[in-house]
């Protein structure tokens, strides 16, 4: 199962000093105190920590992931920097844990092109973000069409490129959710990766 290839991967690279994300989405979030944060495949928590300093001991951070080390890294990181404003969950981006419209900010870095179904889960930040909230991600998009014969591997999923969708399709699926207010921070030039050609961007909207 693809879930199942993302958590190994994943699992493997918590013990590893290696750089995870394709982008800085925690540095154009701007979370106010008091707020409901999330961040959407939290890896060893380093995000969901800055966050939760942001917010302050009034607001609340939720850290999503589905590996299992990578969960046991960051629960082990928010022990040992004292973090009490803050969880870790275990769950995937189409199912979130969390009730319709109790968040203010949804961040993300190369997470969401992993899952399957990636409309699910911008229909999921919708549901869970406040009339008014944003999302801030970091992600890629593939500048063709993938071929099913990567799309449909879970191991090229789970290296970051095969589950990419076209910037036409990305920008479909933020409209058919419900966002407005679209705004891009970063947008780098084409680069090959795996066996495609991506571009990697962190996009702000809001519901």
């Amino acid at each position: 199962m693809e879930t199942d290839a993302i958590n190994a991967r994943y699992t493997q690279l918590s013990e590893t000093s290696c750089c995870l994300s394709c982008g800085g989405a925690i540095n154009h979030a701007k979370p106010l105190l008091d707020e409901v944060c999330v961040d959407l495949g939290s890896g060893r928590g380093n995000d969901v920590i800055r966050l939760a300093e942001q917010v302050g001991e009034q607001g609340f951070v939720y850290g999503i992931d589905i590996s299992d080390g990578m969960i046991a890294k960051a629960k082990a990181n928010l022990a040992k920097f004292d973090v009490e404003n803050a969880e870790i969950l275990k769950a995937e981006l189409e199912k979130l844990p969390l009730l319709n419209e109790s968040v203010n900010l949804v961040i993300s870095n190369c997470t969401i092109n992993h899952a399957k179904d990636k409309q699910a889960v911008w229909n999921e930040i919708n549901r869970i973000l406040k009339v008014g909230g944003r999302f801030v991600v970091s992600d890629i998009y593939a500048t063709t069409p993938i071929a099913d014969e990567y799309r449909n591997d879970p191991d090229a999923n789970a290296e970051c490129w095969a589950g990419a969708v076209t910037k036409d399709e990305y920008l479909t699926m933020l409209e058919t959710a419900g966002f407005k207010n679209l705004m891009v921070y970063e947008e780098s030039a084409p680069y090959e990766k795996g066996k495609a050609e991506v571009a990697s961007w962190t996009i702000e909207g809001k519901k």
